[in-house]
C-alpha cells in the first residue's frame, strides 16, 4: 500500500487550517482518511474563543478515531457525532450559534475487504480510481450552484446561503449537517486508489483550467502529493500580477493532498 500526505499553508506567517490524516488497522484490512479545510472568518468577532486550527484538529481527530473504531457506524453517523463531540469541547466558552463559529469542509473515506465508502460536505474533493484508470470525482457541488450574488460578501453569504436549505453546508456545530454530505459505497475491487484534496489544490482544474480530474489524479499518482501542490503554487505566482485566473482569491491557499492507493 502507497499512502502519501502533504499539507502546506497558504502563508508560512499563518497557521494551516487544513487538515489531514491517514489510519491503518493492525490487521491491514482496511483503513480510513480524512481531509478537513478549515473555514477562514472575516476580521471581527465569529464569537469563539478558539481558532480554526483547534476546530479543525478536534474535528479531523474524532472523524479518525470513529472511522477506525467504529465499524457498526455509518459515515453519516460518525460526522454527526464528531460534529456533536467538538461542539461539547467548547460550548461552554463560545457561542456556537455565530454563523462564523469555527467550521470546515469534510472528505472521509473508509475501507476494508469488501468494500470503499465515502462522505464529501462542501467543496474538497475526493478523486477515486478504478483498476480500468477510469477517474471519477465525488464532489458536493451545492457552492458551486449559490448565485454569485449571494457570495457577494461575508455578510450576505452568512445571511442567505452559509448552511441554510438552498445554500451550502460545512461542518459547524450542528451535528444535523450530517444528513446533507454526500455518501456512497463502491466495491472495493471497483477502487485502485483515492485521492482527497482541498480547494487550495483542486484550483489546478477549477482556477487555472491546466486539465481535468483525471489529470490532475494522474500527476499526484506520478509526481507525488508534494509535487502537485509545488505545481499549483507556481501557478498560483505566475498569475500574482496579472490575476486573470485568481482573480479577487486568494494568492496562495492551505493545500492538502492524502493519496492511497489500496
Amino acid at each position: 500500500m502507497r499512502i502519501e500526505l502533504t499539507s502546506e499553508p497558504g502563508d508560512p506567517a499563518r497557521p494551516n487550517e487544513d487538515y489531514t490524516s491517514v489510519a491503518l488497522p493492525a490487521s491491514g484490512q482496511g483503513g480510513s482518511l480524512v481531509v478537513l479545510d478549515g473555514v477562514t472568518p472575516p476580521s471581527g468577532d465569529d464569537g469563539c474563543l478558539h481558532s480554526v486550527p483547534w476546530f479543525t484538529a478536534r474535528l479531523g481527530g474524532a472523524l479518525l478515531e470513529l472511522s477506525g473504531s467504529r465499524r457498526d457506524m455509518t459515515l453519516r453517523d460518525i460526522l454527526a457525532a464528531a460534529v456533536a463531540r467538538t461542539a461539547d469541547a467548547h460550548r461552554a466558552t463560545c457561542d456556537l450559534s455565530h454563523p462564523r463559529t469555527p467550521q470546515a469542509t469534510v472528505v472521509l473515506a473508509r475501507w476494508d475487504a469488501e468494500r470503499v465508502e465515502h462522505l464529501v460536505l462542501s467543496d474538497s474533493v475526493l478523486l477515486v480510481e478504478a483498476p480500468t484508470g477510469t477517474v471519477t470525482a465525488l464532489l458536493d457541488d451545492r457552492l458551486d450552484r449559490v448565485p454569485r450574488a449571494s457570495l457577494a460578501s461575508a455578510a450576505v453569504a452568512d445571511a442567505t446561503v452559509r448552511n441554510k436549505e438552498g445554500g451550502f453546508f460545512t461542518a459547524a456545530a450542528d451535528p444535523a449537517v450530517a444528513a446533507k454530505a454526500v455518501t456512497g459505497t463502491l466495491a472495493r475491487a471497483e477502487v485502485r486508489a483515492l485521492a482527497a484534496m482541498t480547494d487550495g489544490v483542486t484550483r489546478w482544474v477549477e482556477k487555472f483550467r491546466e486539465g481535468d480530474w483525471a489529470d490532475l489524479f494522474t500527476l499526484v499518482r506520478k509526481e507525488g502529493a508534494e509535487a502537485t501542490v509545488a505545481r499549483v503554487r507556481a501557478l498560483e505566482a505566475a498569475d500574482e500580477e496579472t490575476r486573470a485566473f485568481l482573480r479577487r482569491g486568494k494568492t496562495h491557499d492551505d493545500a492538502t493532498v492524502t493519496y492511497v492507493e489500496l
